[in-house]
């Protein structure tokens, strides 16, 4: 009898990573090694080999991990949660839940830069931003951003910037605004000088001190203040005027754009998101048509392509603001558009009227609960308000406090005498009487319900109703029954191509596999129904999670504490150099703010140091695009009684390990600085190297690329930072939520925590020796691609052996002298081939950097790199003629089904089109429209959907 292995076995590992043995081996023959140990060893420097700290445990397997995860979830006590502060339980419609939150079709993609295979999530953020605009009142709005505290943030700079008043130094900011704003505004505004006052806008006479306002509309505590009068007096100083606005009271209130905001932001959460302890959540920014060069964050727009047909893209490149480098209004880079799209699609499943109907149902459940609380003795601040009261309680607050909770429901603490209570869409009768018997005294009779509801009317005031339509566009208006609108979704995810179809071989950006057992917890309600200013004692679970998920970061990269707080990569950058900043300054040093930044760097490095205070310095890079030593060690000695930093990315930008990165390190420590690296290449250094042992002082680590989090086209991101022990002090944190170090640098104390469970699978699941084995097998592929197509395509950049990191360099700059062919055109060429095109003209213009990852199999591998190979031997006939040097398959790509079956004028076949390997013939991808005109779309720039006019006459 053969013998059965009976103890469970973790198939995770090879599940994801995607060579086979058989398959690793015969690509490590290409490549020229023995063994994938031995290809490390050659790659890795000498200097920082046996650096790593992560040691060679083994992980766990995916049904063990769940139930792990799952006894964890468990210690969370989901209360009902009537504390409001910018944070809404609400219903995420199933359509909605199945077909766009759980479905890799939309988890998967990336972020939107090439256009002819986003035009679904494109078509979806184009909703979005109608949906924003319509609503606020304003002639644009993009994307989505981070949160509602940093986009206020963003608010506050981008009124410094616009405002004629330009002598003044200081912002001044509602009292009735949410408290986490104000945390996030002050740490924002600090470097740069910027001076934020909080006061009581209504005694407010003189408006000349300050270059903005930022106003909340409804207030934090409720009330529903008309604000014509005050915006009118700001606006007469020539101080700009900032909004932050709730999106379902404004579907019944007279929108800012019509009372006058310059600016108005605010959070989409409410409208089908999960509380999830805080995030991920869609924020919003909507301001002038005069103003859109200045907003932050990206913009969709629609332009043509080359058939004239319409086609979305990424307009004015805000997209890609960090390329103006320090000059950069924002270093934001991540938008929130999975979270986005929620929102939008659920304006699109509810429409007007629908959207309407649970606003006026939230509102006048909010009057009965106000009428009843009345009789009941208590104080009911606020005449006006939408769905949310704040009370003086006829007894110490703490009592209805503790009496809330042992009823299983959580309300706002305001101060010792006063409470409040927020009503949202998922209240019903039952939910008003259990708030009622809380603030009934021993033997009190509550309220009739039923009289009440039969009695009580709006309060809401007849001078600040919505007098304008809302979401008249045919989109808000068809897809209401869950055939339409699943229809609809499946629609758009046809458009686009995400990593369920194939192969996404971008550079630095690492689209690596999102397994379905790292994703299932997200939607869980332990995490997705908590509150983020829950009580710590409901959140044990959290606590338990982010604890663990610290010290798993903590092996990974070799420092002594992390940061789960920020919210993008970009944020991350921000709290690093901001602990920075503040470990100077309690040394007594706070003048040094030189920051160092090679030429080579990622562009959100010179934004994000100029938004901490720091004066960029750039530094040369070799002809291998290395650090150049020399003139690092004359301008960190140049700058040495200032120095504060340098940032550098490792691997580096260029896809090679450094040899001289302790140098590097060893040559600002010398002149009294601190060392910043980069976590965007992690994915070839865990398990091998660790930054925090060679001599990094803090990164910060992109979770959504080396460590699972989807992209999610183009946001959730979580970006942590990890410090070594004596920047621990300075890591970002809220008040009351946590010990207060440096100020908080997102909404939330712990910013996205419901997709860390995410992180904590994949590594959990992985264990030491998996993550070890995940970043060779990275370098594996990299290099194999590189040994197929060097002989094709240059490799720009190599190490000391000849070999790449876990990316590659192609240089096609030579292609454009012989062929006329440029980087554009094999991009969108690819796209005939069903890939999405690698990073181009990162880091250097005219090339294209390749990352395979370790999930791709090597089949998926030899796919593109067969694919490469046709596009070469195109563009050489080409070069010898046979092929026009205009009218070829690589200037007219990507080709369309449409023009396939018209009229065929080319001088090659349709075959060679759309068929130039027989493989394609099976699952043929075909993009919906042809080749975006960018300048058009520029130069007649449209960012909402058409009218209904335009699409009849369309």
């Amino acid at each position: 009898m053969s013998k059965i292995q009976l103890s469970t076995t973790n198939e995770f590992i090879g599940r994801h990573i995607g060579p086979r043995d058989a398959d690793t081996q015969a690509m490590l023959e290409l490549v020229g090694y023995a063994s994938v140990d031995a290809l490390t060893d050659s790659v890795i420097p000498d200097s920082i080999k046996g650096t790593s700290v992560l040691g060679g445990s083994a992980g766990q397997g995916e049904a063990e991990a769940l139930a792990d995860l799952r006894a964890i979830a468990a210690r969370n006590r989901p209360f009902r949660n009537h504390i409001g502060q910018g944070y809404y339980p609400c219903h995420t419609p199933a359509p909605i839940l199945r077909n766009l939150l759980e479905n890799p079709a939309w988890y998967t993609a990336y972020t939107p830069y090439q256009p002819e295979i986003s035009q679904g999530r494109l078509e979806a953020l184009l909703n979005f931003q109608t949906l924003v605009s319509d609503l606020t009142g304003m002639q644009i709005a993009n994307a989505s951003l981070l949160d509602e505290a940093t986009a206020a943030a963003e608010a506050m700079t981008f009124c410094k910037r616009l405002s004629k008043n330009k002598a003044a130094q200081s912002f001044f900011v509602s009292v009735h605004c949410h408290p986490q704003t104000l945390d996030v505004l002050r740490t924002r505004a600090e470097p740069l000088g910027i001076e934020v006052v909080v006061g009581d806008e209504s005694a407010l006479e003189d408006f000349s001190a300050y270059f903005g306002v930022l106003l909340q509309y409804p207030a934090s505590t409720g009330a529903l203040i008309d604000y014509r009068a005050l915006v009118e007096r700001a606006h007469a100083a020539n101080a700009l005027v900032a909004v932050a606005a709730d999106l379902l009271a404004l579907t019944l209130l007279t929108p800012p754009g019509e009372f006058g905001a310059d600016v108005v932001l605010g959070s989409a959460q409410r409208f089908g998101v999960p509380l999830g302890f805080g995030g991920p959540h869609a924020a919003f920014f909507a301001t002038r048509d005069a103003f859109k060069r200045d907003m932050p964050g990206r913009l969709v727009g629609i332009s043509i392509d080359r058939f004239g047909n319409r086609a979305l893209r990424l307009a004015m490149q805000t997209r890609e603001q960090h390329i103006r480098r320090e000059k950069a209004t924002s270093n934001i880079c991540t938008a929130q558009v999975l979270l986005a799209n929620i929102a939008s699609m659920y304006a699109v499943y509810h429409g007007p009227q629908g959207l309407q109907q649970i606003a006026r149902r939230v509102h006048r459940l909010t009057a009965i609960l106000a009428e009843g609380l009345k009789q009941l003795g208590h104080q009911v601040e606020q005449e006006a308000f939408f769905d949310t009261l704040s009370l003086v309680t006829a007894r110490p607050a703490a009592e209805f406090h503790a009496a809330a909770q042992a009823a299983g429901i959580n309300l706002r603490a305001i101060d010792a005498a006063r409470v409040g209570i927020s009503i949202d869409e998922t209240c019903e009768q039952a939910a008003i009487e259990a708030l009622w018997a809380v603030f009934a005294a021993a033997g009190q009779a509550l309220p009739d319900f039923a009289a009440l509801a039969d009695s009580v009317g709006d309060r809401l005031p007849e001078a600040q109703l919505r007098r304008s339509a809302i979401l008249r566009h045919e989109v808000f208006n068809r897809y209401h029954s869950e055939t339409e609108l699943m229809r609809y979704l499946r629609k758009l995810a046809d458009k686009d191509l995400a990593l369920d179809r194939s192969m996404i071989p971008l550079g630095s950006c690492t689209m690596k596999l999102n397994a379905a057992s790292e994703m299932i917890p997200v939607t869980w309600p332990e995490f997705g129904s908590l509150h983020p200013f829950a009580p710590a004692d409901q959140a044990e679970g959290y606590r338990l999670l982010t604890e663990e998920l610290e010290a798993m970061l903590c092996a990974a990269t070799g420092y002594d504490a992390v940061s789960l707080q920020p919210n993008a990569g970009s944020q991350g950058e921000y709290a690093g150099l901001l602990a920075i900043r503040a470990y100077h300054a309690s040394r007594g040093e706070g003048h040094r703010d030189v920051c160092l930044i090679p030429s080579s760097a990622h562009g959100t490095n010179p934004a994000t140091a100029q938004m901490a205070g720091m004066r960029v310095v750039v530094t040369a890079c070799d002809a291998r695009g290395n650090v150049d030593l020399d003139d690092l060690k004359a301008k960190a000695e140049e700058h040495r009684d200032n120095l504060a930093a340098i940032m550098i990315t490792y691997p580096s930008t260029h896809g090679v390990f450094e040899e001289a990165v302790r140098e590097i390190c060893a040559i600002v420590h010398d002149n009294g600085g601190q060392v910043y690296i980069d976590g965007a290449n992690m994915n070839a250094m865990v398990g091998l190297c660790a930054p925090g042992k060679f001599g990094g002082d803090v990164s910060h680590l992109n979770l959504h690329k080396t460590f699972c989090i989807p992209h999610g086209g183009g946001g959730p991101g979580v970006g942590p930072i990890g410090v070594k022990a004596h920047l621990a002090p300075f890591m970002p944190g809220h008040g009351e939520q946590l010990e207060r170090k440096e100020g908080a640098v997102s909404a939330a104390p712990f910013g996205s925590a419901s997709i860390l469970p995410i992180t904590w699978m994949y590594i959990r699941m992985m264990g030491g020796a998996g993550l070890k084995r995940a970043s060779q097998m990275a370098i594996l592929g990299a290099n194999y691609i590189a040994r197929r197509l060097e002989e094709h395509y240059p490799v720009l950049y190599t190490g000391e052996n000849g070999l790449v990191a876990h990316e590659c360099i192609l240089d096609l700059r030579p292609l454009k002298e012989t062929s006329g062919i440029n980087v554009d055109d094999v991009a969108k060429r690819l796209v005939d081939f069903g890939f999405h095109a690698p990073t181009m003209s990162f880091p250097v213009a005219g090339t294209l950097m390749v990352e395979p990852t370790e999930s791709e199999s090597k089949e998926e591998l030899d796919r593109f790199c067969d694919a490469m190979i046709c596009i070469r031997e195109e563009i050489r006939a080409v070069e010898r003629g046979e092929l026009h040097a205009d009218d070829n398959p690589l200037k007219n790509a990507p080709h369309t089904a449409a023009e396939l079956v018209g009229e065929w004028s080319h001088p090659y076949s349709r075959e060679q089109a759309v068929f130039p390997l027989a493989s394609l013939i099976d699952g043929k991808y075909w993009p919906p429209v042809g080749r975006v005109d960018n300048v058009y779309g520029d130069r007649n720039l449209a960012c909402s959907c058409p009218s209904i006019a335009d699409y009849q006459d369309a």
